[in-house]
This record gives C-alpha cells, sequence and structure tokens, in this order.
C-alpha cells in the first residue's frame, strides 16, 4: 500500500488558544482529504462514540502516477483504532466527492445519506466491487435533519453544477458547524430549484460555531454566472453550424447537459449520448426524473449517420483528453458511427483540469485535421464554473457569521487566500484555522483548539489490475518511464563459473538495439569481473550473484551514459 504520510508543520490560528493537558474536546473534525489538494475530499467529524464522514471522493492522478487509475485518502487512522464509522453523509454526486465510497465500506457500521440523485449515481461504483449495500443507502432531501449517534444532521439545499446537491449543517452539544459542499449562487438554476439562502441565515442568526467552506475558485473575482450564462453562446452554435455540433463537458454535470437538450428541441436537432459515462448518467438521471428528455428527441449514436449532419448534436464524454474516450476515438477517426467532417462544430464545454492541457492540444490538434471547427472557453462562454467566486464567499460567510472559519477544497494557496477573505469580510471577528489533511480540530464549550495531528495520507489505486499499487510498483514505473530498462543474459559454466559465449543485452527506452554491440565486451568484463571477485559459495547462489552484476553494471553505465536503467540481470548455468 502506498501510504504517502509525512510530518506537517503546524499553522496557528489567527488567535491562539493554548492547549492545557486536561482538555477534553466534545466534538473534534479531522480533515482527510481536499486539504492542499483539489479532490479526494473526505472529512471525520466525531462527538463523544459517534464518528462520521463527510463525503469520501476520489483524485484522479498526476503525471508521474503511472498505472495509477484513483488516489484515495489512507484512512489507516481509523483502521488502527478499529473505530467504526457511525455514517456517511455524501454532499453531492461527483467523484471527488462519492468516488472512494467502495474502499471504505470495510469500515462503515451505519448508513449512507445522501439525495436520490447521489445515491442513484453512487449504486453502480458499489456493484462493480461487488457491495451489496440493501437497506444502506438511505434517501434524504433538503431540509430533511437524521440523527447519527450523538450527531444532528441537517441537509441545506445548494446549486453548483448538478440536482441534488447539499451542505450539511450538523448540530451537536457544543453547538453547529456548516459544511458547504460545493456550491455557487445560482439564481436561475435550469431546474428551477435555488439555494436556501434564508436557512443559512437563519442559522447564522441562531449562532454558527464553524464554517468550513469550499476554496475552489477563491482566484477568481466577482460572482460565478448562471448555468443559463453558457445559452447565448450555445445558441448562436446551434444557428450557425452547418454541420454536426459535437460538445464535450463533463458526465456529472447534468444541468449543462439539460440545457443541451432544451436546445436540441428549439433548434430541430436529434442529440445522441456518446460514451459510457455520459449514458450511464443520462439513464440514472432520467429514471429519477433529474433529466427531461422529450419523447423522440434522442437517437443512438449508431443512427447518427443516417440523419442530416445539421439536424444531429453529438454529448460525448473525453473533455480532458482521455485517450480512450469516446471524443479521442472520434478525433483519430477510429470511432464506429461518429465521424467528424469539415462542417462540423466541437465544443469544450468543461474547464481545462490542471495538468490536462496537452493532453487537449493534441486532442484539439487531431479534431483540426479532421477540418472541424473549435470552440473552447477561451473563445467563447461556452462553459461555466460550479464554484463560487470571491463575491459568492464572501456572501457564504456574511450570511453564517461563523465563530471560527476553516477554508476547505483547494491547493494551499487557495486555503490561504480563503483565509484572508474570512478576515477581510468579519472584520477579524472570525478566528480562522488553516488547516491541513490531518489536522485535528477540537471544541468544547470553552472554544476552539488544535490537538493532536491523526497519520494521514494516500493511497494509489490500480483499478484493472491488482487494486492498491504499492512503491516499489509505482518507483519502478517511474524508473522506466525515465531511465528504460536494460536485460542481461549471461550464461555462467557450472563447474568452472566463468562467462559462457557472447552476453544477450536487451534494452527497451534505454539505448537502441543495435548500439548495444560496443557495450557487449565491457559487460561482459563487468560479469568475469563479478565472478573473478565472488567465492564458490557466492557462485552457486544466482540471487546474490544476480544482484552483485546489477550493482556493478549500474555504476558503470551511470558513469559512462549518465543513465540508471532498470537493470534486470538473468544468469543461466550451462
Amino acid at each position: 500500500m502506498n501510504r504517502l504520510a509525512r510530518p506537517r508543520p503546524r499553522l496557528t490560528a489567527s488567535k491562539v488558544i493554548h492547549i492545557t493537558p486536561d482538555r477534553r474536546p466534545a466534538l473534534e473534525v479531522v480533515p482527510l482529504g481536499g486539504l492542499g489538494e483539489f479532490g479526494m475530499n473526505t472529512m471525520a467529524i466525531s462527538s463523544h462514540d459517534t464518528t462520521l464522514l463527510i463525503d469520501a471522493g476520489v483524485m484522479f492522478p498526476g503525471p508521474s502516477e503511472f498505472g495509477v487509475d484513483l488516489i484515495i485518502p489512507d484512512l489507516t487512522h481509523f483502521r488502527a483504532s478499529e473505530r467504526q464509522l457511525s455514517g456517511l453523509i455524501l454532499t453531492h454526486g461527483h467523484e471527488d466527492h462519492i468516488g472512494g465510497v467502495p474502499y471504505l465500506w470495510d469500515l462503515l457500521a451505519g448508513p449512507v445519506y445522501g439525495t436520490d440523485l447521489t445515491l442513484g449515481l453512487l449504486r453502480p461504483k458499489l456493484e462493480e466491487h461487488g457491495i451489496d449495500a440493501s437497506g444502506r443507502l438511505q434517501s434524504v432531501a433538503p431540509g430533511d435533519t437524521v440523527r447519527v449517534g450523538s450527531l444532528g444532521v441537517e441537509f441545506l439545499r445548494v446549486t453548483h453544477s448538478m440536482p441534488g446537491c447539499t451542505a450539511v449543517a450538523v448540530h451537536s452539544s457544543v453547538g453547529t458547524i456548516v459544511h458547504t459542499g460545493d456550491y455557487k449562487f445560482d439564481r436561475t438554476p435550469p431546474d428551477g430549484v435555488s439555494m436556501d439562502v434564508d436557512r443559512f441565515a437563519e442559522l447564522g442568526a441562531a449562532g454558527v460555531l464553524a464554517l468550513f467552506g469550499d476554496s475552489t475558485n477563491i482566484e477568481r473575482s466577482g460572482s460565478t454566472g448562471s448555468e443559463h450564462a453558457v445559452v447565448p453562446a450555445f445558441e448562436d452554435i446551434f444557428s450557425s453550424a452547418a454541420g454536426k455540433i459535437v460538445v464535450t463537458t463533463f458526465a456529472s454535470s447534468l444541468h449543462r447537459v439539460q440545457l443541451l437538450i432544451d436546445l436540441a428541441g428549439r433548434f430541430h436537432r436529434k442529440i445522441a449520448f456518446v460514451g459510457r459515462g455520459i449514458k450511464r448518467n443520462r439513464t440514472i438521471a432520467a429514471d429519477l426524473d433529474c433529466l427531461r428528455i422529450p419523447s423522440g428527441i434522442e437517437i443512438p449514436e449508431s443512427e447518427v449517420a443516417n440523419h442530416p449532419a445539421d439536424r444531429v448534436i453529438c454529448l460525448v464524454t473525453g473533455s480532458q483528453g482521455e485517450p480512450l474516450a469516446a471524443l479521442s476515438r472520434i478525433a483519430v477517426d477510429h470511432h464506429r458511427h461518429i465521424k467528424l467532417e469539415p462542417r462540423d462544430v466541437v465544443v469544450f464545454s468543461a474547464r481545462a483540469i490542471p495538468g490536462n492541457q496537452r493532453a487537449i492540444g493534441r486532442l484539439m490538434d487531431h479534431i483540426a485535421r479532421r477540418g472541424a471547427a473549435i470552440v473552447h472557453e477561451q473563445d467563447e462562454p461556452v462553459h461555466v464554473s460550479g464554484h463560487g467566486s470571491t463575491d459568492d464567499l464572501s456572501q457564504m460567510l456574511s450570511l453564517v457569521r461563523p465563530r471560527y472559519f476553516v477554508p476547505i477544497h483547494g491547493e494551499y494557496r487557495y486555503l490561504v487566500r480563503h483565509a484572508q477573505l474570512a478576515e477581510d469580510v468579519t472584520n477579524g471577528e472570525t478566528d480562522v484555522f488553516l488547516m491541513e489533511n490531518g489536522d485535528r480540530l477540537c471544541f468544547d464549550d470553552n472554544g476552539a483548539w488544535r490537538g493532536e495531528p491523526v497519520s494521514t495520507g494516500r493511497v494509489l489505486i490500480d483499478g484493472t489490475r491488482a487494486g492498491e499499487v504499492v512503491d516499489d510498483v509505482l518507483r519502478d514505473r517511474r524508473h522506466l518511464a525515465g531511465d528504460g530498462v536494460l536485460v542481461l543474459v549471461v550464461g555462467i559454466d557450472r563447474q568452472t563459473g566463468v562467462v559462457v559465449g557472447e552476453p544477450t543485452v536487451i534494452t527497451r527506452g534505454f539505448i537502441a538495439g543495435p548500439s548495444t554491440v560496443p557495450m557487449r565486451d565491457e559487460i561482459r568484463d563487468c560479469v568475469d569481473g563479478v565472478l573473478r571477485s565472488s567465492s564458490p559459495e557466492e557462485r552457486t547462489d544466482h540471487a546474490m550473484i544476480q544482484e552483485r552484476i546489477r550493482i556493478e553494471l549500474q555504476r558503470g553505465l551511470r558513469k559512462q551514459t549518465g543513465r540508471r536503467p532498470l537493470i534486470i540481470p538473468v544468469v543461466m548455468e550451462i
């Protein structure tokens, strides 16, 4: 298991509260993911004998995590203490909030609470892992309150990029804490269900102990636009496109999907869903009445070619340049049913996740080679964020007026800026805690303080192969990517212990095959030297001889080439 735990510097609050040795918390909060990073949002809240989690998300790997499909929080802290989770609260159905649920199921003793759509998106994930969740998934609606042990959990309606999103207010013996989840103040959401601003204000007036607030868009000034802000740009595209319109967006951006369905109806185009993720989400959302799809407007992807190109729109997966996604296959003309033509328009209606720009650029190049036009966020307002910008975050702070504030969801510089915003908005009346994953924030009737941190880190998941990726495997993958591999096959006379014949050298990603010829004499000399300096006992121990050969070859190759290929010696007795 790859656990990247690390010591963290202690960060002080804006007003330091000294710890007394015998001070015992009545309530404690420990973020396990989502602070100092985007994704993997997971937070534990404990009171007396009750511990619940708010969200259990995943993070997607960076370019150096070779062969890693998902990254989840390391919950060794709970496993070591044999502490069971009394309940799991899901704010909404995005992967960075629900993707980790199957991997902590063994720790969960209580129910999972979420809205109908959130649980609908979760069920197939659990089924893929062979988890029987019968009777464990408890549907809630905004405005509901449930009891989880000693804690009351109230679900608050917020607007985001999909239906069924909530914030949560956790009511404890020492006060109420509010976790915003992901939100923006969308006054004209596509489903017509606005954020419950009044309830946030009521909680603020009654007194909120602590607010844990989303920091994703702290670097964007002003207010985040409504989902309807993309409609004018798409109206222009629908009016002017002479061929197919191909739109790629996140499969879970169901508000965007609804707007495109509505526009397809207005402009008399048939709509096809292309890609596993968007088909699955379309079915789940439609079955739960979270998507309205008029009769006769939808066609299967296999029928796209049977309709006039100017009467079709395709909603496809692959906005981040994923190599096996639908759009990537369409872009290189390898899709069975969808072909791009010069009159077609491809719209990227999603933000580029940091680190994916190069892959998206390559994808756009392939599309350009097909002759299709490309529209993205820098050209036209075809995307709007689901997260609040600085004015929205200020409004949340003003509504809730918490005694303490903790910025969450974002890289560390985002948390710092959100902390500074909170100081400004509240005129320093709110104490701000800058926290990182594993930090422990404690509360009692007298206030808040930092407790001892808990062990935390990351677990890397290779979802298509053998589960968790251990340190050695990831290290070897990085080694192979950087320096290549050299396999040496050498025969040794069983009686004399000398090299027989010429060593066979096979390289991949190091130097070309013919270039190994001048090196063979040096490799042979290296092997001979190792054998001459070895005792008879050592020569009969293949593992020992192979390791000595590997070390000597690595030293010589590093000196000669400056490279450190992964060396695999194979010794055969002849």
